[in-house]
């Protein structure tokens, strides 16, 4: 069950001189998607190499990573207790992380910052009795760890597979930047092939240092772009969201307005300046995370189908 097939790549047609690939990681499991997969696999395996029985992890109200911990938990048959940013919400997310048997605690901001992999279990103690730390595999914010970064490094190994015949000289693989981990593992996986594209998500130009404390320092072929946050993390505007209905249109590649649609806005927006050298092959990493768009909607009242 862990090993999964891999995830296709979709050809991108493009009146650019360009070649353009997606890796449609949104596509590897209904529930766990997308990178979330990727960080996940091996930490599930170390919960039953190890005999937990718990996951607690770390999120803001409308996580895929809280999303995907709570679908992993039904699947495989461990328990979660999620820590939430910020006061008790009702929302398309949670509603789904409960439903799958997710336990919620929420957490204010200060307390939320400070709680780490030393000392989660006095905070969760107080609130839920009957837990062992013993039995739990804590996962931090965003499920980024060493285990995280070696599922990551898979997505480089499978489309070296896949497409045999690249030139790496001329390849750059690309995927949206949160909180580094996977494009750190990718890093990692191509040792030293190609160069590595990450699309910050989020305001600040802090995002480089993180990748570099995570990925093995030997490996320079990488960059961060700071230019298509669109403001920060989860904000957006009109020209994004129809970037979204026009992607999905024209290519059927349905996005989410957090990560991967500012990930394709970069990347076009690149390729029509030439930004990008002439004669490129791209291959963009779809990290999944659709299941954010229920939410967006529901917060917003915005239909990517634009009905």
């Amino acid at each position: 069950m862990l090993n999964l097939p891999s995830s296709p790549i979709q050809k991108i047609k493009l009146d650019l001189p360009y070649e353009l690939y997606v890796k449609r990681d949104d596509l590897l499991h209904s529930l766990i998607s997308g990178n979330k997969w990727r960080k996940l696999k091996y930490n599930i395996e170390a919960v039953k190499d190890h005999q937990k029985t718990i996951f607690v992890t770390k999120g803001g109200n409308y996580s895929n990573h809280i999303y995907a911990t709570a679908a992993a938990g039904k699947v495989f048959n461990f328990r979660t207790i999620g820590l939430i940013r910020g006061e008790r919400v009702d929302n398309a997310t949670l509603r789904f992380a409960a439903a799958q048997g997710m336990e919620l605690i929420f957490c204010n901001r200060n307390d939320y910052r400070n709680i780490n992999e030393d000392n989660f279990g006095d905070f969760i103690s107080s609130h839920i009795q009957d837990t062992n730390t013993l039995d739990v595999h804590f996962l931090p914010e965003g499920g980024t760890n060493t285990l995280a970064l070696r599922g990551s490094a898979e997505i480089v190994t499978e489309i070296a597979t896949q497409l045999p015949d690249l030139d790496w000289s001329k390849t750059i693989l690309a995927t949206a930047v949160g909180t580094g981990g996977t494009l750190a593992g990718m890093i990692n996986g191509a040792s030293g092939r190609g160069h590595l594209l990450g699309i910050a998500t989020l305001k600040g130009d802090f995002l480089a240092r993180e990748v570099s404390q995570l990925c093995n320092t030997a490996y320079k072929n990488w960059s961060i772009s700071n230019d298509f946050h669109f403001g920060g993390y989860a904000r957006w505007t009109t020209e994004l969201i129809e970037f979204i209905r026009g992607m999905e249109q024209a290519y059927d590649l349905p996005l989410d307005p957090i990560y991967t649609s500012k990930l394709f806005f970069a990347l076009f927006d690149m390729m029509q300046n030439r930004t990008i050298p002439e004669g490129s092959t791209i291959i963009a990493i779809h990290t999944g995370g659709l299941q954010g768009r229920i939410g967006f909607e529901e917060q917003h009242g915005i239909s990517f189908s634009g009905l």
